[in-house]
Protein backbone atom coordinates (compact mmCIF):
# COMPACT_ATOMS: atom_id res chain seq x y z
CA UNK A 1 0.00 0.00 0.00
CA UNK A 2 1.48 3.33 -1.02
CA UNK A 3 0.81 6.44 1.44
CA UNK A 4 0.13 10.07 -0.19
CA UNK A 5 2.33 13.02 1.60
CA UNK A 6 -0.45 13.66 4.48
CA UNK A 7 -0.84 10.28 5.46
CA UNK A 8 3.17 10.22 5.69
CA UNK A 9 3.20 13.30 7.62
CA UNK A 10 0.61 12.34 10.16
CA UNK A 11 2.13 9.55 10.62
CA UNK A 12 5.85 10.99 11.70
CA UNK A 13 3.29 13.13 14.23
CA UNK A 14 1.54 10.03 15.39
CA UNK A 15 5.23 9.00 16.15
CA UNK A 16 6.82 11.73 17.81
CA UNK A 17 3.68 12.05 19.97
CA UNK A 18 3.88 8.41 20.76
CA UNK A 19 8.03 9.09 21.72
CA UNK A 20 7.14 11.76 23.83
CA UNK A 21 4.33 10.11 26.05
CA UNK A 22 6.71 7.43 26.85
CA UNK A 23 8.03 9.69 29.03
CA UNK A 24 5.13 12.14 29.85
CA UNK A 25 2.68 9.28 30.21
CA UNK A 26 0.00 11.82 30.09
CA UNK A 27 -2.74 10.85 27.03
CA UNK A 28 -0.97 7.36 26.65
CA UNK A 29 -0.18 7.70 22.91
CA UNK A 30 2.54 5.28 23.45
CA UNK A 31 0.12 2.63 24.73
CA UNK A 32 -0.38 -0.02 21.60
CA UNK A 33 -3.85 -0.25 21.66
CA UNK A 34 -4.16 3.93 21.26
CA UNK A 35 -0.35 4.12 19.09
CA UNK A 36 -1.80 1.45 16.32
CA UNK A 37 -5.29 2.94 16.63
CA UNK A 38 -3.74 6.70 15.11
CA UNK A 39 -1.69 4.86 12.44
CA UNK A 40 -5.12 3.29 10.79
CA UNK A 41 -7.15 6.24 11.64
CA UNK A 42 -4.39 8.30 9.63
CA UNK A 43 -3.89 5.42 6.90
CA UNK A 44 -7.36 4.35 6.47
CA UNK A 45 -6.57 0.88 7.74
CA UNK A 46 -8.62 1.42 10.91
CA UNK A 47 -9.17 -2.51 11.21
CA UNK A 48 -6.24 -3.87 11.24
CA UNK A 49 -4.84 -1.72 13.07
CA UNK A 50 -7.03 -1.91 16.12
CA UNK A 51 -6.83 -5.76 15.91
CA UNK A 52 -3.09 -5.20 15.83
CA UNK A 53 -2.77 -2.81 18.80
CA UNK A 54 -5.88 -4.92 21.06
CA UNK A 55 -2.89 -8.06 21.17
CA UNK A 56 0.04 -6.32 21.24
CA UNK A 57 -1.54 -4.32 24.84
CA UNK A 58 -2.34 -7.76 25.89
CA UNK A 59 1.10 -8.49 25.66
CA UNK A 60 2.48 -4.95 26.65
CA UNK A 61 0.54 -5.05 30.45
CA UNK A 62 3.51 -6.87 31.63
CA UNK A 63 6.02 -4.42 30.38
CA UNK A 64 6.90 -1.36 33.22
CA UNK A 65 9.91 0.27 34.69
CA UNK A 66 10.95 -1.47 37.60
CA UNK A 67 13.89 0.23 39.65
CA UNK A 68 16.50 0.28 37.36
CA UNK A 69 14.92 -2.20 34.66
CA UNK A 70 13.58 -0.83 31.43
CA UNK A 71 10.77 -2.46 30.01
CA UNK A 72 10.61 -2.78 26.34
CA UNK A 73 9.84 -0.25 24.05
CA UNK A 74 6.18 -0.61 23.42
CA UNK A 75 5.69 2.61 21.69
CA UNK A 76 8.47 1.70 18.82
CA UNK A 77 7.11 -1.74 18.44
CA UNK A 78 3.32 -0.63 18.32
CA UNK A 79 4.07 2.39 15.75
CA UNK A 80 6.75 0.26 13.47
CA UNK A 81 4.99 -2.95 13.42
CA UNK A 82 1.44 -0.65 12.28
CA UNK A 83 3.47 0.87 9.83
CA UNK A 84 4.72 -2.53 8.44
CA UNK A 85 0.84 -3.53 8.49
CA UNK A 86 -0.26 -1.28 6.54
CA UNK A 87 2.28 -1.12 3.96
CA UNK A 88 2.17 -4.68 3.13
CA UNK A 89 -1.32 -4.15 2.52
CA UNK A 90 -2.50 -7.80 3.62
CA UNK A 91 -5.05 -5.99 6.57
CA UNK A 92 -6.52 -8.57 8.93
CA UNK A 93 -4.18 -11.79 7.07
CA UNK A 94 -0.83 -9.49 7.96
CA UNK A 95 -1.69 -9.25 11.76
CA UNK A 96 -0.15 -12.05 13.05
CA UNK A 97 3.43 -11.27 11.38
CA UNK A 98 3.00 -7.92 12.66
CA UNK A 99 2.82 -9.34 16.00
CA UNK A 100 5.74 -11.71 15.52
CA UNK A 101 8.20 -8.75 14.12
CA UNK A 102 6.83 -5.85 16.80
CA UNK A 103 8.48 -8.31 19.80
CA UNK A 104 11.88 -7.90 18.79
CA UNK A 105 11.42 -4.04 17.57
CA UNK A 106 10.43 -3.79 21.14
CA UNK A 107 13.78 -5.21 22.12
CA UNK A 108 15.80 -3.47 19.72
CA UNK A 109 13.84 -0.37 20.75
CA UNK A 110 15.49 -1.22 24.28
CA UNK A 111 19.01 0.86 22.69
CA UNK A 112 17.70 3.66 21.70
CA UNK A 113 16.09 4.09 24.80
CA UNK A 114 19.16 3.47 26.25
CA UNK A 115 20.89 6.43 23.76
CA UNK A 116 18.30 9.02 24.16
CA UNK A 117 18.70 8.55 28.51
CA UNK A 118 21.76 8.72 28.78
CA UNK A 119 21.79 12.02 26.35
CA UNK A 120 19.29 13.34 28.68
CA UNK A 121 21.81 13.41 31.39
CA UNK A 122 23.99 15.57 29.59
CA UNK A 123 20.67 18.06 29.45
CA UNK A 124 19.77 18.13 33.01
CA UNK A 125 23.20 19.37 33.64
CA UNK A 126 22.78 22.14 31.20
CA UNK A 127 19.24 22.60 32.94
CA UNK A 128 21.58 22.79 36.53
CA UNK A 129 23.77 25.45 34.95
CA UNK A 130 20.50 27.69 34.43
CA UNK A 131 19.26 27.07 37.40
CA UNK A 132 22.27 28.97 38.84
CA UNK A 133 22.10 31.32 36.36
CA UNK A 134 18.20 31.97 36.98
CA UNK A 135 17.29 31.33 33.77
CA UNK A 136 13.68 30.01 33.88
CA UNK A 137 13.88 30.33 29.91
CA UNK A 138 16.92 28.35 29.45
CA UNK A 139 15.55 25.87 31.38
CA UNK A 140 12.72 25.29 29.74
CA UNK A 141 14.35 25.60 27.08
CA UNK A 142 16.00 22.36 27.69
CA UNK A 143 13.47 20.36 28.87
CA UNK A 144 11.56 20.96 25.57
CA UNK A 145 14.62 19.86 24.03
CA UNK A 146 14.93 16.97 26.13
CA UNK A 147 11.32 16.19 25.66
CA UNK A 148 11.04 16.56 21.49
CA UNK A 149 14.89 13.96 21.88
CA UNK A 150 12.08 11.06 23.43
CA UNK A 151 9.67 12.01 20.16
CA UNK A 152 12.19 11.75 18.08
CA UNK A 153 13.53 8.04 18.88
CA UNK A 154 10.23 7.07 17.37
CA UNK A 155 9.78 9.42 14.89
CA UNK A 156 13.28 9.00 13.09
CA UNK A 157 12.58 5.54 12.80
CA UNK A 158 9.36 5.58 11.75
CA UNK A 159 10.27 7.82 8.89
CA UNK A 160 12.92 5.05 8.08
CA UNK A 161 10.35 2.71 7.80
CA UNK A 162 8.21 5.01 5.74
CA UNK A 163 11.63 5.35 3.37
CA UNK A 164 12.55 1.91 2.92
CA UNK A 165 9.70 0.15 3.29
CA UNK A 166 8.35 -3.29 4.93
CA UNK A 167 10.56 -5.39 3.21
CA UNK A 168 14.10 -4.24 3.82
CA UNK A 169 12.77 -3.72 7.87
CA UNK A 170 11.91 -7.62 8.18
CA UNK A 171 15.31 -8.32 6.14
CA UNK A 172 17.36 -6.38 8.56
CA UNK A 173 15.44 -8.29 11.51
CA UNK A 174 15.69 -11.33 10.54
CA UNK A 175 19.52 -10.75 10.09
CA UNK A 176 20.24 -9.90 13.58
CA UNK A 177 22.86 -12.51 14.68
CA UNK A 178 21.09 -14.70 17.58
CA UNK A 179 24.17 -14.03 20.37
CA UNK A 180 22.81 -9.93 19.70
CA UNK A 181 18.83 -11.33 20.00
CA UNK A 182 19.74 -13.78 23.12
CA UNK A 183 21.98 -11.20 24.81
CA UNK A 184 19.37 -8.10 24.67
CA UNK A 185 16.81 -11.00 26.16
CA UNK A 186 19.16 -12.38 29.10
CA UNK A 187 20.81 -8.76 30.10
CA UNK A 188 17.21 -7.31 30.13
CA UNK A 189 16.01 -10.03 32.02
CA UNK A 190 19.18 -9.70 34.67
CA UNK A 191 17.99 -6.28 35.16
CA UNK A 192 14.61 -6.50 35.93
CA UNK A 193 15.53 -8.74 38.58
CA UNK A 194 17.94 -6.32 39.75
CA UNK A 195 15.30 -3.43 39.45
CA UNK A 196 12.70 -5.91 41.48
CA UNK A 197 15.15 -6.24 44.71
CA UNK A 198 15.83 -2.38 44.39
CA UNK A 199 12.39 -1.56 44.62
CA UNK A 200 11.81 -4.75 47.49
CA UNK A 201 14.39 -3.01 49.39
CA UNK A 202 13.49 0.04 49.47
CA UNK A 203 9.46 -1.23 50.31
CA UNK A 204 10.53 -4.07 51.94
CA UNK A 205 9.55 -4.33 56.20
CA UNK A 206 7.27 -6.91 58.50
CA UNK A 207 4.26 -5.85 57.56
CA UNK A 208 4.00 -5.94 53.92
CA UNK A 209 6.00 -9.18 53.16
CA UNK A 210 3.03 -11.29 53.26
CA UNK A 211 1.66 -9.35 50.51
CA UNK A 212 4.97 -9.70 48.71
CA UNK A 213 4.21 -13.43 49.44
CA UNK A 214 1.26 -13.71 48.61
CA UNK A 215 1.50 -11.62 45.44
CA UNK A 216 4.23 -14.37 44.25
CA UNK A 217 2.14 -17.24 45.14
CA UNK A 218 -0.90 -16.28 43.02
CA UNK A 219 1.25 -14.97 39.83
CA UNK A 220 2.90 -18.13 39.86
CA UNK A 221 -1.17 -19.70 39.56
CA UNK A 222 -1.36 -20.08 35.96
CA UNK A 223 -5.33 -20.39 35.59
CA UNK A 224 -5.94 -17.06 37.67
CA UNK A 225 -6.12 -14.37 34.85
CA UNK A 226 -4.82 -11.04 34.83
CA UNK A 227 -8.47 -9.57 35.64
CA UNK A 228 -8.09 -12.04 38.28
CA UNK A 229 -4.85 -10.83 39.80
CA UNK A 230 -6.06 -7.27 39.73
CA UNK A 231 -9.66 -8.58 41.58
CA UNK A 232 -7.04 -9.83 44.22
CA UNK A 233 -5.43 -6.97 44.83
CA UNK A 234 -8.16 -4.90 45.37
CA UNK A 235 -9.25 -7.10 47.38
CA UNK A 236 -6.06 -7.15 49.40
CA UNK A 237 -5.72 -3.08 49.51
CA UNK A 238 -8.94 -3.28 51.08
CA UNK A 239 -8.23 -5.49 53.82
CA UNK A 240 -4.93 -3.49 54.52
CA UNK A 241 -7.12 -0.25 54.68
CA UNK A 242 -9.83 -2.17 56.90
CA UNK A 243 -6.63 -2.98 58.96
CA UNK A 244 -4.76 0.03 58.96
CA UNK A 245 -7.84 1.70 60.18
CA UNK A 246 -8.49 -0.71 63.02
CA UNK A 247 -4.91 -0.34 64.07
CA UNK A 248 -5.29 3.47 64.38
CA UNK A 249 -8.12 2.90 67.38
CA UNK A 250 -6.05 2.47 70.16
CA UNK A 251 -8.71 0.35 72.56
CA UNK A 252 -6.76 -1.40 74.60
CA UNK A 253 -5.45 1.44 77.12
CA UNK A 254 -2.48 -0.20 77.50
CA UNK A 255 -0.64 -0.30 73.92
CA UNK A 256 1.57 1.74 72.35
CA UNK A 257 0.63 3.35 69.15
CA UNK A 258 4.28 3.03 67.19
CA UNK A 259 2.93 5.32 64.19
CA UNK A 260 2.67 2.11 62.14
CA UNK A 261 -1.07 0.45 62.46
CA UNK A 262 -0.57 -2.57 60.91
CA UNK A 263 2.59 -3.32 63.14
CA UNK A 264 0.29 -2.11 65.74
CA UNK A 265 -2.19 -4.46 64.97
CA UNK A 266 0.44 -7.30 64.44
CA UNK A 267 1.89 -6.60 67.85
CA UNK A 268 -1.28 -7.06 69.51
CA UNK A 269 -2.51 -10.08 68.32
Amino acid sequence: MNLNMIQIILVVFVAFLAGMEGILDEFHFHQPVIACTLIGLVTGQLLPCVILGGSLQMIALGWSNIGAAVAPDAALASIASAIILVLGGQGRAGVSSAIAIAIPLAVAGLLLTIITRTLATGIVHFMDNAAKEGSFRKIEFWQIVAICMQGLRIAIPAALILALGAGPVKAMLSAMPSWLTGGLSIGGGMVVAVGYAMVINMMASREVWPFFILGFVFAAVSEITLIGLGAIGVSIALIYLTLSKMGGNNNGGGSSNTGDPVGDLIDKY
